[in-house]
């Protein structure tokens, strides 16, 4: 028995360790999200040219918006493209996007991934262009946005930005869960990160690369987790990316259970692949100090926010139910959680609201954590999210 004890004891210990590691690096760059931020802009001397790369499979409901939210830019017209690459959309669709004075590439692979989309596009458009960006074929931007483009880009050194990607609808409370998460990510992974001299997290839209560093880059990759690979890549060679918090790229949250499963379950497999390949790497990259590379593997070995969350709480009340006195150390822990991610939630979400949605983390939760169960080749296959916001 009193075997038994220990080894319990010692199992206990090494998940607490586990977990508080998450839980640390959470809190850390929580508060370090309410630093002062400083705005990513140089003296603009030139008006760089941008291709503005819109890869759109099967994005007949939301495409027209957003080329034309594209085409209202304050930016000269001649200094930018908008390049729709259209995979597998009607060809109603494709009549009507050659009306605009934008670039169709129309594309239609056995299996498609964003990559390729997005390697075929710049095969055709060529390379007279100095800026690429990458929007998702749902995103809205202000009028400005190509102009705050071009003002980071006069900064010395910047090759990389990321704009802040926000909620475009909140009609759901899946899609009002979804939103938080991403500020949660835009405050934990984005600002305070940058607040505290480290990359920003890429998130796959909303983006903007020298456009020479991207071609060259988005040719070696062929994956469907092209942004994790492309972050990988740039990272392990010394790059740094650059958070744009007040450039604004509007996005369509899911809203259905079953757009959530998908998603994450992508997302999932997609995080343990290249934590595990990159894992190796860990000790040469400290050794060196590359340190945003660094930062990047760790990243992947931490639980999603869901998962933590739910799993620190049943093992806190399940040892607050055998010993109150022992459980002090989860209490805590617990406690460090939520204020981290409180700490992060931007104050706008603090409404009634909020607190009716926190009522759907725990199915959040059962669904994540049956997607554990169902990662085998996740990666392999591109798991299209229908888009187009519904009324309910």
């Amino acid at each position: 028995m009193a075997v038994l004890i220990i080894i319990l004891q010692v199992v206990e210990w090494i998940f607490f360790v586990l977990l508080t590691f998450n839980v640390l690096y959470l809190l850390v760059f929580s508060l370090a999200s309410l630093l002062r931020y400083k705005q990513v802009r140089g003296v603009v001397r030139e008006q760089k040219c941008m291709a503005v790369l819109i890869p759109s499979y099967k994005e007949d409901a939301v495409i027209a918006d957003t080329v034309h939210a594209c085409l209202q830019q304050t930016y000269p017209s001649d200094k930018y493209e908008v390049v729709v690459i259209s995979d597998r959309m009607k060809p109603e669709t494709n009549d009507y996007l050659r009306t605009l004075p934008i670039r169709l590439v129309e594309v239609n692979f056995e299996r498609s991934t964003k990559a390729k989309s997005l390697n075929e596009a710049m095969r055709v458009i060529g390379d007279r262009y100095d800026v690429a960006v990458v929007l998702d074929a749902d995103n809205l931007v202000s009028p400005s946005f190509l102009t705050e483009i071009n003002e980071a880009f006069a900064q010395e050194g910047v090759e990389v930005v990321q704009a802040h990607r926000m909620a475009k609808n909140l009609n759901t409370d899946m899609a009002f869960l979804d939103a938080m998460s991403e500020e949660i990510n835009n405050s934990i992974f984005r600002l305070g990160h940058v607040n505290l001299g480290l990359s920003t997290a890429l998130i796959g839209s909303g983006m903007a690369f020298d456009y020479a560093l991207f071609k060259h880059t988005m040719a070696l990759v062929d994956s469907v987790g092209e942004d994790r690979e492309m972050e990988f890549r740039l990272l392990s060679q010394g790059r740094r990316f650059y958070y744009l918090q007040h450039t604004l790229v509007q996005d369509e949250k899911i809203q259905t259970a079953k757009d959530f499963t998908n998603q994450r379950r992508r997302w999932l497999a997609a995080q343990f692949l290249y934590g595990a390949a990159h894992a190796p790497h860990l000790l040469k990259a400290l050794l060196s100090g590359r340190w945003n590379y660094l930062d990047k593997v760790l990243q992947h070995f931490l639980l999603p926010r869901v998962l933590l969350l739910g799993i620190l709480s049943v093992l806190t009340i399940s040892v607050l139910t055998v010993s109150p006195l022992y459980a002090v150390k989860w209490v805590v822990l617990w406690t460090m959680l939520a204020v981290a991610l409180l700490v992060a939630i931007p104050r706008k979400y603090y409404t009634k609201r909020l607190w009716l949605a926190v009522l759907g983390v725990p199915k959040a939760f059962v669904l994540m954590f049956l997607n554990l169960f169902r990662l085998k080749d996740a990666h392999k296959h591109f798991i299209h999210t229908q888009h187009g916001v519904k009324d309910t």
